[in-house]
């Protein structure tokens, strides 16, 4: 599964979906919030510490120390070791970055997702939406199906000639698969075949909806070539049990705090329409603590309208911006912002801020998300 945003979350919905209609599941996802088990999931449950140590030793020592592997290429082949030793039924790789050189990318895939293509990493992928789905249409192989919710003219166009050359079909999320919303977190699908209405959502956001479609159209697809044979009322069942951390999550409910862990500028207007549509609050507190190789000025942009107060703080985490690069960038909201360096002593600032109508939402980063969530262990 590659995709600027929504790997993780469409990872997780296939994996709940797999495990309730009976399969072994395997997911690897990235970053881990608190735990590094948290990257190698079986059943919907981290590996524990033992299995990850074992498996660690076992890759090791096929490590060629002249050429050491990065940390993400040893986490994959961690992950695929451990997968194959578990012998799952199916395994779920969500993709680091880009596509094309990315780790993931050395499986024969049954089917390949890509969620979405916008700004991101672009010293890697590219400067140009065109560049960037070339990156991540690497991972489409030959007459295996995509699905994918990619709308921009430009990056569709690059992954359909892709298609095209490798005589993959392409499902497109708003042309085979619709998704029609009927609530808050309530939806109808509508694919190739499967009729699914009522069904629900526990994540947050309307497009976590659009995330939902593309999961279920990789099952009715993967259904439709035998490799499954599903009973729509499990896959409702194992929809509605979708758990995915750090994403419109609650961490305190008085005062009210919301985490999310937008982190570029797709996540960051997600995160806006969400709040502007699902949420209701008299005053917004912002905190925010993000990388330094990201758009500050197009994130806080995008997000400081909403908020009456602005709170800049910084992670513990080497790529963390400094509050003070932010405050920079925060020009022109500068009389309702403030910089407190220490996480802990912002969160605390803004819980002083808000009453039981008002609402604080951390964001900016998913390191950021982490190490929040970890004051709760």
């Amino acid at each position: 599964i590659a995709g600027t945003n929504g790997k993780g979350s469409t990872a997780a919905m296939l994996s709940a979906i797999l495990v309730r209609v009976g399969m072994q599941v395997g997911l690897y996802t990235s970053p881990h919030l608190i735990r590094f088990n948290e990257r190698f999931r079986l059943n919907d449950q981290d590996v524990g510490d033992r299995e990850i140590i074992d498996v660690y030793g076992r890759v090791k020592d096929v490590v060629d120390e002249r050429e050491p592997p990065t940390f993400f290429e040893m986490t994959t082949a961690m992950a695929l070791s451990l997968f194959a030793e578990k012998e799952v039924d199916w395994t779920i790789l969500e993709v680091g970055m880009g596509g094309r050189l990315d780790a993931t990318n050395v499986v024969q895939p049954q089917i390949t997702v890509i969620n979405n293509v916008s700004f991101d990493h672009q010293e890697f992928l590219g400067y140009t939406l065109g560049r960037i789905a070339r990156e991540k249409a690497g991972i489409i192989k030959r007459r295996v199906p995509l699905i994918t919710a990619v709308k921009q003219p430009v990056a569709l166009a690059t992954i359909k000639e892709r298609c095209m050359a490798l005589e993959a079909p392409c499902y497109r999320v708003g042309q085979q698969i619709k998704v029609r919303s009927l609530g808050k977190q309530s939806f109808s699908y509508r694919g190739l075949e499967w009729r699914l209405d009522n069904l629900h959502l526990p994540l947050p956001g309307r497009h976590q909806m659009t995330n939902a479609a593309t999961a279920l159209g990789a099952l009715e697809v993967l259904e439709q070539l035998g490799h499954l044979d599903l009973n729509r009322e499990q896959v409702k069942e194992g929809l509605k049990r979708t758990r995915w951390s750090g994403r419109l999550e609650w961490f305190s409910c008085k005062p009210p705090v919301l985490l999310d862990g937008a982190h570029n500028n797709a996540g960051v207007v997600a995160l806006r329409k969400a709040l502007q549509q699902d949420y209701t609050y008299r005053k917004l507190i912002l905190v925010l603590g993000i990388m330094e190789d990201k758009d500050l000025r197009g994130m806080l942009h995008k997000l400081a309208p909403l908020a009456d107060r602005i709170i800049l703080t910084r992670p513990k985490y080497e790529r963390a911006a400094e509050p003070e690069s932010l405050m920079d960038v925060a020009g022109e909201f500068v009389n309702r912002t403030e910089l407190i360096r220490s996480v802990p002593d912002a969160l605390k600032k803004a819980m002083t801020l808000v009453t039981s109508e008002d609402l604080v939402v951390v964001t900016g980063s998913l390191y950021f998300i982490g190490e929040v969530k970890e004051m709760q262990e």
